[in-house]
């Protein structure tokens, strides 16, 4: 069981079924697993993705500045945080929203000793904002936040995705999936996982990254307590 955990949430698996925003049934279930590993003595932080509301794409297409694309995609991740950090304080968790960005009527500022005296308190913390400049993923945010908090392991929660393989599954029904993998075969197989600049910084820093079905109930817990699920990816 691992003592403390990242779980990386994509915004496109907060909208549920619905094709985009957020839906606050599917909002609610992840939430309740977010209470169950909490209730197992782990502590949790959370970093949300904000694809559910705005997509890097759309303003590509639209011709947009890319430092405006980012800082709108940040504030996407506001909203997501805010939505998880209601869901679990309506079910009895205590929950902090910490912000990359200057937002202080809604969030508490990014500060590394106040987020970890948060998690000694067993609150989940959500992190938020990105790493509040543009040209970086929430990906990276994840792996930013879960180096300078000394995480035992990434939980990267994917949408319908029990792992990683070597061809999309949806598109391929030969896909081979991978059990284990090191960091460095993530980066020369070009597999997407994350991006480029997170899967360096985890393998710098030797953050072990469990890639998950997500919509399975009860893998949060399976996964923070080391079942061996999914794929990992380690050094």
């Amino acid at each position: 069981m691992y003592k403390r955990v990242l779980l990386k949430l994509s915004g496109e698996a907060l909208k549920g079924e619905t094709e985009f925003g957020i839906d606050p049934n599917t909002v609610l279930a992840y939430a309740s697993q977010i209470r169950d590993v909490v209730e197992q003595g782990i502590e949790v932080s959370v970093v949300v993705g904000g694809g559910n509301i705005w997509r890097g794409k759309t303003a590509e297409s639209l011709g947009m500045d890319r430092s405006t694309a980012d800082y709108m995609g940040m504030l996407a991740t506001m909203m997501n945080g805010l939505a998880v950090k209601d869901a679990l304080e309506s079910i009895g968790t205590q929950t902090r929203v910490m912000t990359a960005l200057e937002m202080d009527k809604v969030a508490e500022p990014y500060i590394r000793g106040r987020a970890l005296r948060h998690l000694d308190k067993g609150r989940v913390v959500i992190f938020v904002g990105g790493t509040g400049s543009p040209y970086f993923s929430t990906d990276t945010a994840a792996a930013l936040r879960a180096a300078e908090l000394n995480v035992d392991a990434i939980l990267m929660a994917k949408n319908g995705t029990d792992g990683v393989y070597d061809s999309d599954p949806r598109t391929n029904k030969d896909a081979k999936k991978f059990d284990a993998l090191t960091n460095q075969e993530l980066i020369e197989k070009g597999l997407q996982v994350m991006d480029l600049t997170a899967a360096t910084m985890c393998a710098e820093n030797q953050i072990p990254i469990i890639v998950f079905n997500l919509n399975e109930n009860g893998n949060i817990l399976k996964v923070a307590k080391g079942e061996k699920i999914g794929t990992t990816i380690t050094n």
